[in-house]
């Protein structure tokens, strides 16, 4: 509970408390011993209500310098703090969320300065990108960390809930311009590590596995985005620490920005555009299940309503509607590029498997498939894809890759070049026990029935 003490002159006394007779707040008014001519009014309010009853008395004449106090209410007896919460409060009610203004301050909260916000977006961004070409997980979590992204992402769902246009427009603004800091900031970098010549420009840097993560849209990916969404909205509406949840988002966005960043310098123009639709697509998941998520908690937005009664009245109406259109252009273009990447994949690994099962490779075991982004011809390139197996003979299998690019190019209607990889094994079965003993320790005696690896095998690519 709060407690909000209120000085007022006797002749505003009357609009004051009419003010809070329509809210049906209550209050306890004193007169003002050391300012004759002045009263103070006590309100308790519920904390989601301070704000919204503080600005209804602004409209009724009390200013900016009047002497308001808020303070915290230990007990409270004799009011209906219920009723009040219920007549007062905007948001969820009960222990679901907190009150709109709060999740407002929240929200806010969460922004850093301009100028810092950008040092953080291009600092982020080096670390990422030499994270990747380091091929270190540990430095990518370092970039996460230290990302800014968090509060400019989740605002834009937190001003849709509570219809705050001018949160929704600062948070497009500062989304942009802190994604093109990053790309920025990690092209230089890129720049640097090629012109310095620490990696050179023959380096295959699909083969980098951190980097494999990162190349294409997959569902795998939208499930990190989606949850980086719904964990940050719940941090916020629930009084969380949403450090934690923007890491998360930071996941969803840095390495992308970066690898984005390394294609372009490197000439890799599938593996940029790759990379920037995988971006989108979880910028636009984590704002709409961040959005979703509030709704799902009690938060209820008029935001489409009210700005479809404004629409025209002024010059900002016009830029939120412009903002709403890009973004939705965007969302449509990123919806429909990764559903046609995703379904690319999927048949991909539908044929790898038909060829595999079908023409009798027994001696080998399907280890991983990774495919270039399916640009839909933009770039006119021809998409790749890479097939891994263990084997575990020495037959050499040389049609088995011109069979999997015929069985790819009929299933996705694509023309494909397929590379195919072999890691071999050595296999040392264990030796057949004699009959006698096996009797007595069948337990013990275990045949493998497949390759046995002493530890992990390196430059696997992830598929993703």
């Amino acid at each position: 509970m709060r407690l909000m003490q209120v000085r007022t002159s006797t002749e505003q006394r009357a609009d004051v408390e009419s003010t809070l007779d329509d809210l049906d707040a209550e209050y306890l008014v004193v007169d003002e011993v050391s300012e004759p001519g002045s009263v103070v009014l006590y309100v308790p309010l519920p904390p989601g209500a301070v704000d919204p009853v503080h600005d209804r008395l602004r409209q009724v004449g009390l200013g900016d310098d009047a002497y308001v106090v808020v303070t915290d209410a230990d007990a409270v007896s004799g009011v209906d703090i219920e009723g009040m919460n219920e007549r007062l409060v905007e948001g969820p009610k009960g222990e679901r969320g907190v009150s709109n203004a709060e999740l407002r301050e929240r929200a806010d909260d969460l922004w850093p300065d301009g100028a810092t916000y950008v040092a953080l977006a291009i600092l982020s961004a080096f670390l990422a990108t030499a994270g990747l070409m380091l091929d270190s997980a540990i430095v990518i979590v370092g970039a996460m960390v230290i990302a800014p992204f968090a509060g400019t992402t989740l605002s834009a769902s937190v001003g849709w809930v509570i219809d705050d246009h001018g949160m929704v427009a600062r948070s497009a603004r500062a989304q942009v311009a802190g994604l093109v800091a990053a790309l920025a900031g990690a092209i230089g970098m890129s720049l640097a590590i090629n012109r310095i010549g620490i990696m050179p420009d023959s380096l295959q840097i699909t083969q980098a596995e951190q980097i494999g993560f990162f190349l294409t849209p997959s569902v795998l990916a939208l499930t990190i985005a989606v949850s980086a969404g719904a964990a940050g909205a719940l941090a916020l509406a629930t009084d969380l620490p949403v450090s934690v949840a923007g890491v998360a988002v930071a996941a969803a966005i840095v390495p992308a920005v970066a690898t984005t960043a390394i294609g372009l310098v490197w000439g890799e123009l599938l593996v940029a555009l790759g990379a920037l639709m995988l971006l989108l697509m979880n910028i636009v998941s984590i704002n709409v299940t961040a959005y979703v998520t509030l709704v799902a908690l009690g938060y209820r937005s008029t935001f489409v309503r009210d700005s479809w009664r404004a629409a025209g009245t002024d010059l900002r109406t016009a830029g939120y509607a412009l903002a709403v259109v890009l973004f939705l252009a965007v969302a449509g273009v990123t919806v429909y590029s990764t559903s046609e990447h995703i379904a690319f994949e999927y048949q991909t690994t539908n044929a790898v498997s038909e060829v595999v099962d079908e023409r009798g490779y027994d001696d080998l075991e399907l280890y991983d498939i990774s495919t270039s982004y399916d640009d839909q011809g933009v770039l006119r390139e021809p998409e790749s894809v890479t097939v891994t197996f263990a084997r575990t003979s020495d037959r050499s299998h040389d049609q088995i890759a011109a069979g999997l690019r015929e069985q790819i190019s009929e299933r996705t209607g694509n023309d494909v070049t397929v590379r195919v990889r072999f890691i071999d094994y050595a296999t040392a079965e264990a030796a057949a026990e004699s009959e006698s003993e096996s009797r007595g320790s069948s337990l013990a005696s275990v045949r493998p029935t497949g390759p046995v690896s002493a530890g992990p095998v390196p430059g696997a690519g992830s598929g993703i």
